[in-house]
Order: structure tokens, then sequence, then C-alpha cells
């Protein structure tokens, strides 16, 4: 699909790995509706793309919140092409901690963030990207959802994250299959150790650190790659129900 005609929606379009592709579809001459619970950025992250972006505060974890976005996103620009899913929170805590077992609402939380709204957009956009003219191929829309190499080596702390990401990497082959029937793709990236806002919070001699446990490149991934990424995979259409690790070859250790 033509990425200059693309209307999209971009769950954590606020900041990071979300940003980054929001601004890319804004270059390449698309359109986007930033969907993120942080009203302060979101409102500076659409108005610093004019009006080709559109901010809209949602709680991915909830439906009626991300059913009304997808809506309000399809009455402002028209009817969503790309949908792409990079709303999420670490949760990171051991299940045995220094203060007691994690709490269930802890785990849960995450899972509903990370997982279930990845899940909940899924459904929306699919949704109205069904009743999209098709293009010569039979396409109506593009899905990207974005997991983490912690769905594959979740380290300590990690449990309700890696948890959460392996079950956005696990729920692209269905849905993919499913909604084939309809020309829809749905592919999922898991990105290493990106340097995002949060990243670049930590001291310097952290971020060096594990920058240099990246065996090729050896530093950390820049949000502009994965929006490469994600915007290619609009593009490709042979592309289909794929979980592409985006990491430098890392595999990470146990702590």
């Amino acid at each position: 699909m033509d990425i200059s005609k693309a209307i999209a929606i971009v769950s954590g379009g606020a900041s990071g790995l979300g940003n980054a592709v929001a601004r890319r579809v804004v270059e390449e001459g698309g359109k986007v509706a930033i969907l993120d619970v942080n009203e302060d950025q979101g409102i500076a992250a659409a108005e610093a793309l004019g009006s080709s972006a559109l901010f809209i505060q949602t709680d991915v974890s909830s439906e009626d919140e991300v059913n009304a976005a997808v809506s309000r996103a399809s009455d402002a620009f028209g009817t969503v092409t790309f949908c792409v899913n990079c709303a999420g929170i670490l949760g990171a805590g051991r299940v045995l901690g220094r203060d007691g077992p994690m709490p269930g609402k802890f785990f849960s939380r995450v899972i509903e963030v990370n997982l279930i709204g990845t899940f909940l957009l899924c459904k929306a956009a699919a949704n109205q990207m069904q009743h999209n003219e098709p293009t010569e191929d039979g396409e109506r829309g593009v899905i990207v959802n974005t997991a983490s190499v912690a769905a594959f080596e979740g380290q300590v702390g990690q449990s309700a994250y890696s948890a959460s990401k392996a079950g956005v990497a696990g729920m692209g082959l269905p849905l993919a299959r499913e909604f084939s029937r309809i020309g829809v793709r749905v592919n999922t990236v898991a990105p290493g150790i990106f340097l995002t806002p949060m990243m670049e919070s930590m001291p310097e001699h952290i971020q060096d650190s594990l920058a240099a446990q990246v065996p090729f490149p050896p530093r950390l991934g820049r949000p502009e790659e994965f929006a490469d990424l994600v915007v290619y995979l609009y593009g490709n259409v042979m592309l289909n129900a794929e979980t592409i690790r985006q990491d430098g070859a890392i595999r990470m250790q146990p702590k």
C-alpha cells in the first residue's frame, strides 16, 4: 500500500517509537491519529505535525475509548488503512520481591495495557478496514504490533512484561490468518534496546553498558530505524504474519 495515502492510527504515538512512526507517516504524506494517555505530550506531538495529525487521548485498555478513538480518527481523515500498536507499560518487578509477592492486580494491569490494549485496537481497526476499497492485490489495510525481545528472553523481574509481549507475538499469526479473508495483513516487530525517552533518562554509563551488549551495531537502536521498518511493512504486501526481531542480534541475559 502507498504510505503517502495512508490513514494511520498509532497508539503510544506521543513519544518514543510510536512518535517516530507518526512523524514518518506524515513526512511521507499520510495522515495520523495519535492515541496516547498523556494529554500534554499528545497535544504537543500532534501540533508539531500540523493539520495531518490529530491527538485523541485514549486508554487502550478501555474498549469504549478505543472504539471511540477509531471512529473519531475516521471522521477526521477517512477510513483507517494503517494501525500501529506502540502503547505499553514496563511493569518491572519480581514475583517474589523484597516487599512480598507481586499483587495480581499489578500483573493484570500490564496484560491489560500491553496485550489486551493491542487486541482491542487491532479489532477496532480491522472492523473499519474491512470496508475499504481493495487494492489490486485485494488489500484493505495493514496492522503492525509491537512485541519485544523480552517475549523470547525475559529477564528476572520481567514476568508480567514478557508474558504480555509474548502474547502480542503469539497473536500475530491467528489474526493474520483470520483477517486474510478481508485483505488485512498483520505483522509484529520485536525491538531490542532502543534510545527512547525512558532510556535517555538513564545515566550515560548505563546507556553505554546496555549498548555494549548489542553485537552489531554496538549501540542502542534509534526510533527512526523502528519507523523505517514499520513503514516498510506497510508497503510490502508479501510480508504477513511475521514477527521480526529488530535487535542487533542481542540475546538478553537472565539479569
